[in-house]
Formats: structure tokens, C-alpha cells, sequence
């Protein structure tokens, strides 16, 4: 695709195109990162004149800037082709899924996938091989369930979701529309439920369900618990990345993301928008407020005011926290002053 037919395109999107250059219009095959590009890759910028050396680098054949004169003046000396947009990294994905269109199965149900009684089935629905569908299920038009996946009974799957190969849904599941649940993700597994008696611990019957609203994505090998009773519930537009896992009872808001290794016990609460990245762990029956963004390996063990920014073990305020790392090496020295301190006022 000719660079002047992506910019086309991406000028019907939503990435504010403003400006472009078309003196060069280069055969495009596919993106990649500022070093690595070819001339024939598509690149992005979006921090400015803090990447400007290595605009200067690059031999990429054409690339999304940020508005900045100097950034265009560097990308003409280059010989590059390129636009100046309001948010060039959107503008990256939307051209990435230009060029490199979705492959949807052909809809149709494969011979060897086992399909229980009394189970619904929309229009345009793509059932791949060894897939298993219990009694009682329901899948909406146009959704797409890659080979391997298991579907229990009663789980109710809604218009234009994906599974991929190997995922699991168990009994009662709720998915919304437009759900993605990837490779080796388990929706409605049994939450960590024990009852400590005297002769060891008593299993809790887990018999609530999970619902996963419009638009969520749940990552490889990810879980999501059911409760012993109610629901755990993952917020419309929610996107959880691979090895999370979501204890019983959580309830997460709108729009949260969700980096790999995050851990939430059950029955915390999650407000809209919340960011925890990678290696975050949310104790027991916390509330973490609306538009929180911790910090990977952040401790979240009390609840969390709306708005914060938090870093550490446990979570503190994350100005304060970089004020207090940055004398974790000086410790040393703190303890011999003190020490020196002791024995001069004890002489």
C-alpha cells in the first residue's frame, strides 16, 4: 500500500491528522520501531525533540510525528515521507490494521466439535475444530470460537467475540459483546474457597458466576473466579493481559487495564479507568478509587482515594515514594552516622 493511500485512510480515523508530506510516496508493507525500520516500514514518534537523533537514524520509508517543525525538518532532510498528527500512536495501530488485515474463519461449525443439547447458535457463527459446547449455551452472531475451546453448560456468549484456541468458559458464565478471550484463559473457574475445621479445610461450594461486560479482553492463561455466591463482574472496555488473575467476588469499573502478573483477591473493588501495571497485587475486600494508576510490583493492601498515582510495598503516594527510594542506598551510611551519634553521646 502507498504511504499517500494510508494517509487516506488514517484521515478518516480518529488520530487528528493535520499536516503530510507526499514529495516521496513509498511502497509500505508494514510498520515497525524507529531503529529497526526499512524503507519500506512505516515508524512513529510521539515524544518530540527527545527522539530527534534518532529520527535522524532511521531508514524508514515513512513516519507518523507528533507537530513539530523540527521533527519535519529532519524527516525532509531524510528523504522520509510523512503526516504530523494529533496522536501518532493511534494513528500506528489504525495503520497497522491496514496493512495487516483481520483473517476471520469462514463461519460454519467443524465436523469433530461437539455441540450439547438445547445450545444456541447466531448467524455467522464460526465453530473450529474439537471445540465443546455444553447444554444450554448461547452464542451470539458473528462470534468466533478457535479450535480446542471448552464451553460449559448454560454460559451465555454474546454478538462478535472471539476465544481463542483452548480457552474455557465454565457453568453460568456471562460474556458481553465484542469480547476477546485469549489462548488458555479460564472465564468462571472456582474461587479460592476453604472453610478451616479441625480436620482440615472444608471446601466452599462456588456457585456464582462471572460476567465479563461489552468489550473486554482477557489475556493467555488468565483467570477470572467465580464467587461462592453473586458475582465477579469485569467492566465494559476493561483489558486484562496475559498470567492475571482475578480472585472471587472482585468487581472492576470501566476502561481499567491490567499488565501481566497482576493480582486482585477477592472481593476487592476496582473503580473506572484503573491502571495497575505489571506485578501489582490488590489485597482482600479492597477499594482501589476511579483513574488510580499503580505502579508495577505496587502493594495495594488499604483502600486507595480516586485520582492517586501509588508506587511501592506497602503503596504510598508515588512522589513520595521515589523521595524515599532515593535514599535506600544512602541507608548504610544513615545507620553509621547513627551509631557514631550513640557512642558519642553515650561517652
Amino acid at each position: 500500500m502507498r504511504f499517500s493511500q494510508l494517509i487516506t485512510a488514517l484521515n478518516q480515523g480518529e488520530s487528528g491528522l493535520q499536516a503530510h508530506n507526499l514529495s516521496n510516496d513509498p511502497e509500505i508493507i508494514n510498520g515497525a520501531s524507529l531503529d529497526k525500520a526499512k524503507p519500506h516500514h512505516l515508524t512513529f514518534l510521539e515524544k518530540g525533540n527527545a527522539l530527534a537523533s534518532d529520527l535522524k537514524k532511521s531508514n524508514a520509508g515513512a513516519v507518523l510525528l507528533p507537530p513539530d517543525e523540527i521533527l519535519c525538518d529532519i524527516a525532509k532532510q531524510s528523504g522520509q515521507a510523512w503526516a504530523l498528527l494529533k496522536n501518532p500512536r493511534l494513528a500506528f495501530a489504525e495503520a497497522l490494521e491496514l496493512l495487516n488485515p483481520r483473517k476471520v474463519p469462514e463461519p460454519g461449525i467443524h465436523p469433530s466439535a461437539t455441540i450439547g443439547d438445547d445450545v444456541e447458535l447466531g448467524e455467522i457463527v464460526s465453530i473450529g475444530p474439537n471445540v465443546c459446547i455444553g447444554k444450554g449455551s448461547k452464542v451470539g452472531n458473528g462470534s468466533i470460537l478457535h479450535p480446542g475451546v471448552v464451553i460449559y453448560e448454560k454460559v451465555l456468549i454474546g454478538e462478535g467475540c472471539e476465544l481463542h484456541a483452548n480457552s474455557v468458559v465454565h457453568p453460568g458464565s456471562i460474556i458481553g459483546n465484542c469480547c476477546i478471550v485469549h489462548s488458555n484463559a479460564v472465564i468462571g473457574s472456582e474461587g479460592f474457597g476453604f472453610v478451616p475445621t479441625e480436620l482440615g479445610w472444608r471446601k466452599m461450594p462456588q456457585t456464582g458466576s462471572v460476567i465479563l461486560e461489552n468489550d473486554v479482553e482477557i489475556g493467555c492463561s488468565s483467570t477470572v473466579d467465580r464467587p461462592a455466591v453473586g458475582e465477579t463482574t469485569i467492566g465494559a472496555g476493561t483489558k486484562i493481559d496475559n498470567l492475571v488473575q482475578i480472585g472471587h467476588g472482585v468487581v472492576t469499573g470501566k476502561g481499567c487495564a491490567m499488565a501481566a502478573q497482576v493480582g486482585i483477591a477477592g472481593g476487592a473493588k476496582i473503580g473506572d479507568g484503573v491502571i495497575l501495571a505489571g506485578q501489582v497485587g490488590v489485597a482482600n475486600r479492597v477499594k482501589v478509587g476511579d483513574r488510580v494508576i499503580a505502579s508495577s510490583k505496587c502493594g495495594i493492601h488499604t483502600d486507595i482515594e480516586p485520582g492517586q498515582v501509588i508506587s511501592g510495598f506497602p503503596a504510598i503516594p508515588n512522589k513520595l515514594w521515589l523521595r524515599c527510594s532515593a535514599n535506600f542506598k544512602k541507608l548504610p551510611d544513615f545507620a553509621k552516622s547513627i551509631r557514631e551519634l550513640n557512642r558519642d553521646s553515650s561517652n
